[in-house]
Parts: structure tokens; C-alpha cells; sequence
């Protein structure tokens, strides 16, 4: 067990997690996902990029057809080593266990990394954290990277039930893992507003499109 309650539950689920990606019975999501993975595919075309919470490699695939090169991380070793099978074959990826809130020193020292992409991360950041994640990411990888966040719209009986709202107002739901054991993890909805001004003195050029399963969010870092 980690420290970090959303790792551990990643990793609890890891085996089942990538079923979500393909699952036909729901079409919409299908489609939303699909339309998605075109638009990071063209985003991410000659960078090299850093991907943070990699999860089981859905979209580092995606990344990886495009990209000039992929640093593929995850804080979960169990959701990484499924990305790693599936990217096998990825001659432009490398994996590596990173956690998204403590980005070791080391990557992008070089100056080599020119684009950071961050697939349903955001929202089980809590605000403080979110704050904590882009100053890092300044430090990191410098001005000018472009940064790609995409994340989950709140669908009425299918997102995780809300437990509670906390002081600072985030969101808080009820996530279920394989083995039947609940877990109560920050799982935020911003809306537009909020995310350009939570953003805002991090980055600029900030787009955000929605679709009625997810949104994206594109900008630079100043």
C-alpha cells in the first residue's frame, strides 16, 4: 500500500482498468473517445512528450503514433506494467514509475521535452494539489511546453456517486474496486471558468473543448 489513496486503488483495479476503452455497449463514451484520440494524436505530432498517469498505455498508443518520443509514467507500478505489455511493440516509449506531484529532477533537465499530456489526472487532484502540480511542472520542464489535460464531464448514473464536497470545495466520490472495497477519492468537475482561472497565472493560450462524456484542455506554459 502506498501513501497516496488514488494510487492504491489504480493499482487495485489495474487488471479491469482498461476495459473502459473499449467497451461497445457504450457507444457515446465509444465515440467521444474516439474523436479525443484523433485531436491528441495531431496535438502531439514531432514533440517529445511526457505523459503523466499513463494508466494501463490507452493513450500513450495514441501519443506514440505521432510523437517523436514518449516518456510514458504512472505512480502505480501495477497500471504501468500493463502499459508496458501493450506498448511492447513501441519502439518510441519508454516507460518509467513517476509520481504526477513529484516529478523527479532529472526529466526534462535536458530541455528535450516540448509537450506534457495528462489523461484523467486532473480531477483527482485536490486544488491545493492542482496548484502544487503546475508550479512543479514550470520548474520541470520550463516555458513555452505545451500542455494537454483531458479528463471526465460528469454524466448523471454513470460517474461515481459524490460523497461530499470539502472546505475548499472539491468533490469526493465513491470509487468501487474489483475486489468489492470501496474507496473515497477526490474527483473534480471544474467548469470552464474554473479551470482558466485555476490555470491562468500558470500557462496561457488556454482552449477548452467539451464533449458529453470528457473535456480537453490545451495551453503553454508561461
Amino acid at each position: 500500500m502506498s501513501t497516496n489513496p488514488v494510487v492504491d486503488f489504480y493499482t487495485a483495479v489495474a487488471d479491469l482498468y482498461d476495459a473502459q476503452f473499449h467497451d461497445e455497449s457504450d457507444e457515446d463514451r465509444q465515440d467521444d473517445l474516439d474523436d479525443v484520440a484523433e485531436q491528441v494524436s495531431d496535438l502531439m505530432r514531432g514533440h517529445t512528450v511526457l505523459e503523466l498517469g499513463c494508466g494501463t498505455g490507452f493513450f500513450t498508443d495514441v501519443i506514440a503514433e505521432t510523437a517523436a518520443q514518449v516518456i510514458a509514467t504512472d505512480a502505480s507500478e501495477a497500471m504501468l506494467n500493463v502499459a508496458r505489455e501493450h506498448g511492447a511493440d513501441l519502439e518510441n516509449v519508454r516507460y518509467r514509475v513517476v509520481d504526477a506531484l513529484a516529478i523527479p529532477q532529472d526529466i526534462g533537465a535536458d530541455g528535450k521535452i516540448t509537450a506534457v499530456f495528462a489523461g484523467f489526472l486532473w480531477s483527482h487532484f485536490t486544488k491545493d494539489q492542482q496548484d502544487a502540480f503546475l508550479a512543479d511542472l514550470r520548474a520541470r520542464i520550463g516555458k513555452d511546453a505545451l500542455l494537454v489535460l483531458i479528463d471526465d464531464e460528469y454524466v448523471e448514473g454513470a460517474s461515481p456517486t459524490i460523497a461530499r464536497t470539502d472546505a475548499q470545495g472539491n468533490t469526493w466520490a465513491q470509487f468501487v474496486d474489483a475486489n468489492g472495497q470501496r474507496h473515497e477519492l477526490p474527483k473534480n468537475y471544474p467548469t470552464d471558468s474554473a479551470l482558466r482561472k485555476r490555470l491562468g497565472t500558470a500557462v496561457r493560450e488556454i482552449k477548452i473543448g467539451r464533449w458529453d462524456s470528457c473535456w480537453a484542455l490545451t495551453c503553454r506554459l508561461k
